[in-house]
């Protein structure tokens, strides 16, 4: 049963940090975070200039959010790439 399982598998593997969703994870996680840090920090001159909404503060959670359900999407549905050498030589 376990060589049936392993010779099916064969020539199987994920796409892991060439899958484009990690890249826009990662890059909305960064500019989340970076906006999050912002918007933590705003002066009260700031929040006023934007009607009393802290928009960094609520854009950057919302990045941030986003990001973790991308990445969250990537890590339970992983793309399988298939080994082209592998098929070749069978």
């Amino acid at each position: 049963m376990t060589e049936e399982r392993s010779a099916a598998g064969r020539g199987r593997r994920t796409a892991g940090a060439f899958d484009v969703r990690t890249v826009i994870a990662a890059l909305f996680a960064v500019y989340g975070l970076v906006l999050t840090v912002l918007g933590a920090g705003a002066s009260p001159e700031e929040l006023a200039r934007d009607v009393g909404v802290n928009i960094n503060l609520w854009a950057g959670v919302g990045m941030l959010v986003f990001a973790a359900l991308f990445g969250l999407w990537a890590w339970l549905r992983p793309i399988v790439v298939t080994d082209q050498s592998s098929e070749s030589s069978e």
